[in-house]
């Protein structure tokens, strides 16, 4: 089984993205019957569809998890749905990192307005749950680089009418974003990286 674990890199000002590390040692594991395979992503807006697509084209991966920052979440939350939407709110001082601002935009206008995850989300909130990590379901993904590369994943399945399963998970701030930010809530790099690997292993199953 071929698995696509992407992540994002730094924006919005941080020097440091905790889901550019969970890809560095994911890709160091090994998992029985399982090949991982690892793509950074721009926070782009649609590069980040793009790129993703690419390794799905180059790859032809069994399952894609996708992985981003939701900084303020204090659980690693698997995303239940995509919307059709790109946007930044207008009272937002931060645009993507190359300071792209879509405003009430469509990810595809011909697409549906919302694609569920292929992921199992709740058997993995559920088998994270029983290894003492902090997980829940989430029901937004946001309007942001991360619905937008969930979306484009989900919609490339339909209408290739693949075999392939996708999705996204947020996860928390780290630790080390969260010693600059007195207050805001984040979860160590090893109780993360468990999680990762977690959801993989009840892919495997």
């Amino acid at each position: 089984m071929k698995i696509l674990v992407t992540a994002f890199e730094p924006f919005g000002g941080d020097s440091i993205n905790p889901t550019e590390r969970l890809l560095k040692d994911i890709g160091k594991e090994r998992f029985d019957g399982a090949e991982i395979h690892t793509r950074l992503l721009p926070v782009v807006f649609d590069e980040c569809a793009d790129k993703l697509l690419e390794a799905v084209e180059e790859i032809r991966p069994n399952a894609v998890i996708c992985c981003g920052l939701a900084s303020g979440r204090t659980s690693i939350t698997p995303e239940q749905i995509a919307i059709n939407l790109k946007e930044v709110p207008k009272e937002s001082s931060v645009g993507d990192n190359n300071g792209n601002r879509p405003y009430d935009e469509r990810v595809n206008s011909e697409g549906p307005d919302g694609l569920f995850s292929l992921l199992p989300v709740r058997e993995m909130v559920e088998k994270m749950k029983e290894q003492g990590i902090p997980a829940s379901i989430s029901y937004s993904a946001g309007t942001f680089i991360c619905n937008n590369t969930m979306y484009a994943l989900l919609d490339y399945i339909r209408t290739n009418r693949s075999t392939m399963i996708g999705g996204f998970v947020h996860f928390p701030a780290s630790e080390e974003m969260a010693a600059s930010k007195p207050g805001l809530p984040s979860l160590s790099h090893e109780t993360m990286l468990k999680g990762l690997k977690t959801m993989i292993q009840t892919l495997l199953k």
